[in-house]
């Protein structure tokens, strides 16, 4: 199959230009070159989210095939055409147990009908309950050697676990990192309570990424930095950020971004609520209350993961002043290079084409998956819009 993609500016090399003409020959960029036929409409490569725990309905801790499928399907509605499966906090039983589950449900999607799954993200149980945010204290472990045992000589789980967040601080933790990391597993620093010092040293050990930044983490102190402190002056670190403005104060986003643009992964965070209406939903298999407020909490009030959508994001982060081409390179091109993803989150000859066409106002109008058009923003879809816009406020917890 050959077609060619026009638009009126593409971001190519995190700077967006044109007027372009995309050709896709068998899935792939083929070529990118200028022309001068009348166009419309930025586009993008496909945006990549790295930590989402379900959506539309759906927990990845309880999911069969019927309902992977509604998930694949609706996330290009919002500009995702790639995504990593995370799964929360449980035993090593029972967390190996959810993923056998999970990756059973996606291994029976068809190709071609949605959005790409690129393998697994535990985020947990290996964490601190000092920072536990949503998380159950009593299901965290420390992540000692016959727990990696467990979840690395486990062939399936080994060949699809792609990122793990820790807390390097735990007794065994340094240890946990070198180990993943030789594993060819992401390590991400989260849910700790680890000083700045233990925060550079554990990316001496091999992590690379923090997990949503300044949240469930020692905070920034004018005389103790913290996780964020020391994430924001290491070069070696690619920071997740949810930017609801929820999580993270708009000023706090701006000022993330203004420190480290190019470091910055946006993430959603997102639970079974997203692309939801209010009312009662599961995370890790226990209930998150979703309200007008647009924001998914525990029955005791703490945050709950989110009902953020990439796309809205990344307007989030458009609408505090940052370049688009920087938001829009944080959606997609950045958490791919963490990843080590090196046909995804770009537009050049020989990546996936995944795209996304966008339209004025920053919404996605028409999405690409291996060449295939998945969505339409002119036509109906059979799976929940997830583009619900909500207000939130200025803060949380």
């Amino acid at each position: 199959m050959s077609a060619v993609i026009a638009a009126s500016g593409a971001l190519l090399g995190r700077k967006i230009s044109g007027p372009v003409a995309v050709h896709v020959t068998d899935g792939h960029i083929a070529e990118v070159r200028d022309t001068a036929e009348p166009a419309e409409g930025v586009l993008t490569a496909g945006l990549v989210d790295i930590q989402i725990n379900g959506a539309v309905g759906v927990d990845f801790a309880e999911v069969d095939a019927d309902a992977m499928r509604t998930v694949v399907r609706a996330l290009p509605s919002t500009g995702v055409t790639s995504f990593l499966p995370t799964l929360i906090t449980a035993k090593v039983p029972t967390i190996t147990r959810q993923a056998h589950e999970l990756l059973a449900a996606i291994a029976q999607i068809p190709a071609g009908i949605g959005a790409r799954t690129l393998g697994l993200h535990f985020e947990g149980p290996f964490i601190s309950p000092d920072r536990h945010g949503v998380h159950e204290p009593a299901l965290m472990e420390h992540p000692t050697a016959a727990h990696l045992d467990t979840i690395l000589r486990d062939p399936v789980i080994a060949a699809a676990l792609r990122k793990v967040t820790l807390a390097p601080e735990l007794p065994g933790g340094m240890e946990a990192v070198r180990r993943l990391t030789d594993a060819g597993v992401l390590v991400a620093v989260g849910h700790s309570d680890a000083t700045a010092a233990q925060t550079h040293a554990a990316a001496d050990a091999g992590a690379r990424m923090i997990t949503h930044l300044f949240n469930a983490q020692r905070p920034l102190g004018h005389r103790e930095p913290g996780v964020p402190g020391a994430a924001l002056v290491d070069d070696r670190y690619t920071l997740g950020l949810i930017a609801d403005l929820a999580h993270v104060s708009g000023e706090i986003c701006k000022l993330v971004f203004n420190a480290a643009g190019p470091r910055v992964a946006l993430v959603t965070d997102a639970v079974a609520a997203a692309g939801m209406p209010p009312g009662s939903y599961l995370l890790g298999g226990a209930e998150v209350l979703l309200t007008e407020e647009g924001v998914p909490r525990s029955p005791e009030g703490t945050i709950a993961g989110s009902a953020l959508t990439l796309d809205r994001a990344v307007r989030n982060i458009i609408g505090l002043g940052i370049d688009p081409a920087v938001a829009l390179t944080a959606a997609s091109e950045v958490p791919a290079n963490v990843l080590g993803e090196k046909k995804i989150g770009r537009i050049e000859t020989g990546a996936h084409a995944d795209l996304v066409l966008w339209d004025a106002e920053w919404h996605p109008r028409k999405v690409w998956v291996g060449g295939n058009l998945v969505f339409d923003a002119d036509e109906s879809i059979p799976v929940p819009a997830m583009s619900r816009e909500v207000s939130v406020p200025a803060a949380g917890n």
